[in-house]
Order: structure tokens, then sequence, then C-alpha cells
């Protein structure tokens, strides 16, 4: 495996993109090729095998780019495919789910756990089985918040309609008295400051994407796949991103939220993979 090959990081549209900046920012020095399914987002209300078929062709077309290791920045993907995909490709795949479990167990004080996710993360109960194989006697509640991706991929971060869904939502998990919530999906990070205000200051919001951005370091050093030091320094081609449809859309919004202009985004045919 060549060290100095980028990482592949894949989501079923702009999520992800919470999960490619803090792999920017924690290591400056890897290269990355993303992928974002924009043509069949969103994966939460899609069944387990469709989504083990995107997830597949996806991988499939990221080992054509020659990458060392996959991230599945995408919390349905983690659930439903990563198990599978982990066993049918020979190279080191990790999901967003289990960096973000761990941080919670670890930083509740209470026991109580909430998690907002997407219809197929919440409904799969993946979130719940890890954290309570790491603590039995945490109590999880999850909730399901399926307005918060077309929200986020249509730029109300900011407006009254998204916080007044948000408190919709939250209510529920107020009532728990929970003192942690997981941002179960990697559009919810970009909400962050509204869920914050809502659920108070007593409330230790765990954000996967940063979490997962630290397991692949500990990955890429224990396994001698670090990139060299400078060896993608002045590559024009550091950062790759591809989707499915809406290039030009994806381009403005990833520019939006990481840390350097997305200059180019290419559509490809993922269908053929």
């Amino acid at each position: 495996m060549d060290r100095n090959a980028p990482v592949g990081v894949f989501d079923s549209g702009v999520g992800g993109l919470t999960v490619a900046r803090e792999i920017i920012r924690q290591m400056p020095g890897e290269r990355i090729i993303y992928f974002g399914d924009t043509a069949r987002v969103p994966y939460g209300s899609k069944s387990r095998d469709t989504v083990i078929r995107y997830s597949r062709q996806i991988i499939r077309f990221l080992l054509t780019r020659n990458v060392k290791a996959i991230v599945i920045a995408c919390n349905t993907a983690s659930a439903y495919a990563l198990d599978t995909v982990e066993k049918e490709f020979d190279l080191p795949v990790i999901g967003v789910i289990r960096a973000g479990a761990l941080t919670a167990v670890n930083a509740t004080r209470n026991g109580k756990i909430g998690v907002i996710g997407t219809e197929g993360t919440v409904g799969s109960g993946i979130y719940t089985e890890v954290m309570k194989q790491m603590n039995p006697q945490v109590q999880v509640t999850a909730k399901a918040c399926p307005l918060f991706v077309p929200l986020v991929e249509e730029g109300l971060l900011h407006d009254s309609v998204t916080d007044e869904i948000a408190s919709r939502y939250l209510s529920e998990l107020k009532g728990k008295f929970i003192d942690t919530l997981v941002l179960g999906c990697t559009h919810y990070p970009l909400l962050r400051s509204t869920v914050g205000r809502i659920m108070g200051d007593g409330v230790t919001l765990v954000n996967p994407a940063y979490e997962t951005a630290l397991e692949l370091r500990a990955l890429l050093e224990e396994r001698g796949l670090t990139c060299e030091p400078e060896a993608a320094e002045d590559d024009p081609e550091k950062y790759q991103f591809y989707v499915s449809d809406l290039a030009e859309k994806f381009t403005a919004f990833a520019t939006s939220i990481l840390p350097r202009q997305v200059r180019e985004t290419r559509k490809i045919d993922i269908e053929k993979y």
C-alpha cells in the first residue's frame, strides 16, 4: 500500500464534507478523494440492501483512484454497509458511528444519551447497540430528524423554519433529561449552533465527524500509512471531488464549508461500478 496515496471519503451527498473538513484540519498532509452520491441522496429512507449496493459501487470507484483507506462518512451507510464491505474489500474501512458512540459514552455524567439521525440510522438501532456494548448501563433515546438533511442541503442553516422544526424534533429529547447528544448524521454538525441553543448548555454535543478524523489518524499511524511530510504539499490534485449529479451546486456548497476553495467537482456515472 502506498502511504502517499489518497484517503477515500464518501457520503450520500454533501453531509460527509463535515468529515472531510475535520480530516483536512487534523491531517493537513493527507490527500483526499471525496465522492458525494448527490443523484441518489438521501440514504436515510433507503433499504439496507440498497445502501449496501450503493456503497459497493462507490468503493469500487474509489479503488480506481488507488485510495489507501476508506471513510464511510455517512451514518446510514455506516450502520447498514460497514460490516459487509469490511469483509469484501482488502483495505482499511471505517465508519462514523463507533468513534462518536465511544465519545458519548465517555462524556455522559448521568448515563442518559440522545441520538439524532436519519430514519435509516435510527431505525437500525446501531448507536444504541454499540453504546450498550461499551456500557450496558447507559440509557439511549434516539430520534429521527428527516427534515434536517434537506434543510442543510438548501442552505437554510440559520432560518426560522429550521429553528421551528428543530424545536419540535428536540422537545422529546429534552423531556428525557439527556446530558449528551450525538449528532448522528454528518449533515447535523452544520446545525450545531441551532441544536445547542435549543438543548441548552447542560447538554454536551458529540460531533462524530471530528471523532472519526481522530480515529482515521490513529489508524493510519498504526499501519504506517500516513502521508510523507510535504509529499502532497504542492499537488493541485491534493483534494479531489466527485459526485453523481449536480456538480456546480456541490462545488458552491463545499466551498462554503471547507477551509479552502473547491475549484472543480467532476460528475461520474456511478452505476458503471
